[in-house]
């Protein structure tokens, strides 16, 4: 029985290992790897923002990076009358806690670098607690990842009020401001 329990640890002490070289790995990527945060980018072409967003309405995921400290990841957008969104949700939970810390960082730097079909946006991201944005973008994310999947009733994840309390973060993209 201690032979099976030396090599139960051996075999965990080894996957953190590796976990962890993984992870301190990801810091020196060219942008994130699925649902793993990456490095700052390192490839794509410095473009112009385009004023309408419009066509990203149907996409699943866009890459972005903060500046401070330079990280990218994937996430989840919303594309309200050509204008567009990111959303973080579950910041009150111990899950947003430990998975959720992007939306803390723009708290002293909001510039960010978007990365798209291989562009480069140099944009900010500037934060809403209330509005009339706030429903009908909560109404798009709903539609575009929840609805197709079987969930119903999307009164409590469309509420303002998961804005206004915090639980969800949203941010606008918009276009940095000259220094």
């Amino acid at each position: 029985m201690k032979k099976f329990f030396k090599w139960l640890g051996i075999l965990f002490g080894t996957l953190a290992l590796a976990l962890s070289v993984f992870l301190l790995g990801m810091r020196f990527t060219d942008g994130p790897i699925a649902a793993f945060t990456g490095g700052p980018f390192s490839t794509g072409i410095l473009a112009a923002a385009p004023t309408d967003w419009t066509y990203l309405t149907d996409r699943d995921l866009i890459e972005f990076q903060t500046m401070d400290p330079p990280r990218s990841r994937t996430v989840w957008l919303a594309v309200h009358e050509g204008r567009l969104f990111i959303v973080s949700g579950y910041m009150n939970s111990v899950p947003g806690a430990i998975w959720k810390q992007w939306p803390y960082y723009l708290e002293d730097d909001d510039r960010i670098i978007l990365r798209i079909d291989g562009n480069l946006y140099e944009q900010r991201l500037e934060r809403f607690m209330e509005g009339p944005e706030v429903v009908p973008v909560l109404s798009e994310l709903f539609r575009k990842y929840f609805a197709g999947g079987g969930v119903t009733g999307n009164d409590s994840f469309t509420s303002a009020e998961t804005v206004a309390n915090g639980d969800t973060w949203m941010f606008e993209v918009v276009p940095q401001q000259a220094f």
